[in-house]
């Protein structure tokens, strides 16, 4: 018999609808694994670490959602990405920044990204498609959109497992993964982004255990996302601010957002509106190569280890 699912309802959220879809730490591994060509079962058993149960379930689950497409022609049945997963490709990217930016990484650290629209290695970077400046998640101002509402939301996911992935794999952001493939720890980061800062707000707005949520906040506190300050003496009661670490996450979290409006949709509209304050106009992010400043696409863009 399978457990009894239940709902609880939050602010309409496209960042959390995208991470109820594709948040969980082992989808993600898959999705990088088949960026990379890893495309087979065996492949991605062995890149992942995930057990075969697990993986299984996973690929059903990306297949269920339009996020892997299975090919059975071969002798190995073969997954390939489809339209929806391909468009997270710049996701990936603003993981890989974050992740180099913040970490020492062996196998990150001997990767060249090449554009071959201009031929150059290159970094990638957001950018306002309006005024050309980097994005910083202090310019960015938030407001309602049509959309804006309530999402019932399932207290049983797909099962999850514990560990971390290993840091001597080939996984080039494994700390963002670590990190972000934990439901509850991606939410909190994504409500700071709009301005929440306390025990209650965060409860709010995430109707979970409050021992699991004091957990989440600490381990934010401990992998440097969050800091915490004293606002109340007696009894002593915290905020919970994003540090330079935590705010450098806001480009992962706006291309989610920019891929959950477009395919974790209900028909009424984007529920939250984001406005570029240097420029004043709505915020339309736009990853880039730092040499020539185009958008980078995923048919133009390759690796070199």
């Amino acid at each position: 018999m399978k457990p009894e699912t239940h709902s609880f309802g939050t602010r309409a959220s496209s960042i959390n609808r995208a991470l109820d879809q594709i948040g969980d730490k082992w989808c993600l591994l898959i999705l990088q694994e088949v960026f990379w060509g890893v495309n087979t079962f065996g492949q991605m058993l062995a890149g992942t670490g995930a057990s075969k149960g697990v993986l299984s379930d996973r690929l059903n689950w990306l297949q269920s959602i339009d996020c892997l497409r299975k090919d059975n022609s071969a002798r190995h049945p073969v997954y390939h990405l489809t339209k929806k997963s391909i468009e997270l490709y710049q996701n990936g990217l603003m993981a890989i920044v974050w992740e180099r930016t913040h970490f020492s990484s062996p196998n990150l650290d001997k990767v060249e990204l090449v554009h071959d629209h201009c031929g150059k290695a290159f970094w990638p970077v957001m950018q306002c498609s309006q005024c050309d400046t980097d994005i910083d998640a202090r310019d960015i101002s938030f407001k309602p959109g049509p959309g804006a509402g309530v999402d019932q939301r399932a207290t049983k996911t797909r099962r999850r497992s514990p560990a971390a992935t290993n840091s001597a794999s080939k996984t080039l952001y494994h700390n963002l993964i670590n990190l972000l493939g934990d439901r509850w720890t991606a939410n909190l980061i994504a409500l700071a982004f709009h301005g929440l800062k306390r025990f209650d707000e965060f409860h709010q707005e995430l109707p979970v255990a409050t021992n699991i949520l004091a957990d989440r906040l600490k381990r934010l506190i401990n992998e440097g996302v969050f800091s915490q300050q004293l606002y109340q003496q007696n009894p002593m009661r915290y905020e919970y601010q994003l540090t330079d670490k935590g705010r450098d996450l806001f480009p992962y979290f706006v291309t989610l957002l920019s891929w959950g409006n477009k395919y974790c949709g209900t028909g009424a509209g984007d529920p939250m509106l984001l406005t570029h304050r240097p420029c004043g106009s709505p915020l339309q992010a736009e990853v880039r190569c730092n040499q020539c400043f185009e958008v980078l696409v995923a048919t133009e863009v390759h690796f070199h280890l």
